[in-house]
């Protein structure tokens, strides 16, 4: 089989070896890069299967190069590292398109686990090639649209993987937790203002058919009725 291909912006040096030794070590192949602008020329040359960037980066931070990525490419799994741990900043992240946020300090462990989960959820997808009714809505998990009528909207990896799972289990509820750990990787504090913004924004997406609701069952989790 041939090695996963990975594309690791991350402007501290000292870290940025270690994390490459570590996956190389693991039999994965790594092109490490110094700052935004040099991992987007490496980006152009030579698709990889994930990135992984830092966002806070000389030249060209890491939400920019993951603004100017998305434009091409809504698919090849992107993970953020920072040391941040603003909600609004996870958030913004998942916005953008982003498909995992690890936050330093971290395990070697820890990144490969979300590595190879995102690869597995992008083999299920790319698998998956019907369209879905939602209501009045169609909705397509490996292209991440949502089509009304004539109008069309994209959404966003993590978008689309909350509103799969909620179709998943339309008209009954969504267990909270599970929706967090499946796609958020865990059940934090942060990761729970996360979702319920996307889940504000999944309800603005969808409001152009007024049979569907995105339900918050206190204590317990969503309900998606259509």
């Amino acid at each position: 089989m041939s090695k996963i291909k990975v594309l690791l912006a991350e402007d501290e040096v000292a870290l940025g070896m270690i994390i490459q030794e570590s996956l190389e070590s693991r039999d994965f192949q790594v092109k490490l890069c110094g700052d935004g602008q040099q991992a987007l020329e490496a980006y152009q040359s030579n698709k990889p299967d994930v990135l992984v960037l830092d966002v806070m980066m000389p030249k060209k931070d890491g939400f920019s190069l993951a603004t100017e990525i998305r434009k091409i490419d809504p698919y090849t799994p992107i993970i953020f590292l920072t040391s941040k741990s603003q909600t609004e900043d996870v958030v913004k992240g998942f916005g953008l398109g982003a498909n995992d946020y690890v936050r330093k300090p971290f395990s070697m462990e820890e990144l490969i686990v979300r590595i190879k989960a995102q690869l597995d959820r992008l083999r299920i997808r790319q698998n998956q090639s019907d369209w879905i009714e939602v209501g009045n809505y169609e909705f397509h998990p490996t292209k991440q649209l949502l089509k009304i009528e004539k109008e069309e909207t994209q959404l966003t990896a993590r978008e689309s993987q909350l509103l799969q799972l909620l179709v998943e289990n339309a008209n009954e509820i969504t267990d909270r937790t599970l929706i967090l750990t499946q796609i958020w990787g865990s059940d934090d504090f942060f990761n729970a203002r996360s979702m319920d913004v996307f889940i504000t924004k999944l309800r603005k997406k969808l409001h152009l058919d007024s049979n569907i609701q995105i339900l918050n069952v206190r204590g317990f989790g969503y309900k998606l009725v259509c």
